[in-house]
């Protein structure tokens, strides 16, 4: 029996060998299939960024962008609008490659404001270089009118509600772009004595106009000018 006892044995210590190299067999293809597949992976995620990559500069720098031309846009001041008042816009637009919808709103929106502080101060100077002869006239006229009843205003600009295009066209070479501005006016009216005879500077009131600004497209001198006004 010892024998047999002896064989079984070393049968066992085989087996156990058998499955030893076989594991380390395993283990060194898995270390080779990870090294192999691992390096491939991280190639193609340094590869990703390039993608972004142009003319050669390195990842993170980006090209400028085109300028998108006029007809392609719709700036945000365009929303909202008709379309016959967007229509006019890109006319004037088209004829005036200097025209910036945004810049002429907040222009439009600080010439407001500084005309109606001059006709209630009687200044005839920023009067006379903002507005066109007929507006200018009409504005001089109620300031002589005024003044030769020893009247004074002592008005204030509360706040501009809103601002909005109205209507926009090109007539030849002239652009002509009304705005519509609601806003609240503390009005108050003084007699040569100084006492009060209309209004209030505690209730603001509601002020709705319609107020036009040209300008010839052809021309060198950028500004606008006022050359209508009227109630909203």
């Amino acid at each position: 029996m010892r024998p047999l006892t002896l064989s079984c044995t070393k049968i066992g210590i085989v087996a156990v060998l058998e499955i030893v190299v076989l594991a380390m067999v395993a283990a060194f293809l898995g270390l080779r299939l990870y090294s192999v597949l691992g390096r491939r992976a991280e190639q193609e995620e340094e590869s990703v960024p390039q993608r972004f990559e142009a003319d050669g500069k390195p990842a993170g720098i980006r090209p400028a962008a085109m300028p998108t031309p006029v007809a392609q846009t719709r700036p945000a001041e365009l929303e909202g609008v008709m379309p016959a008042v967007e229509r006019g816009l890109r006319e004037i637009a088209a004829a005036d490659s200097s025209f910036n919808l945004g810049q002429f709103l907040d222009g439009a929106r600080g010439a407001y404001r500084m005309i109606l502080e001059a006709f209630w101060k009687g200044d005839r100077d920023t009067l006379r270089e903002l507005c066109d002869d007929d507006v200018y006239a009409g504005f001089i006229a109620a300031i002589d009118a005024r003044e030769q009843a020893g009247e004074t205003m002592e008005n204030k600009l509360i706040r501009v509600e809103e601002t909005r295009v109205h209507s926009a066209s090109l007539d030849g070479r002239t652009a002509r772009i009304a705005m519509l501005f609601v806003a609240d006016i503390a009005a108050v009216t003084r007699d040569k004595d100084g006492t009060v005879i209309a209004g209030s500077l505690d209730d603001a009131i509601e002020s709705r106009d319609v107020w036009t600004f040209s300008r010839n497209v052809a021309a060198r001198d950028p500004n606008w000018v006022l050359d209508e006004t009227d109630e909203g």
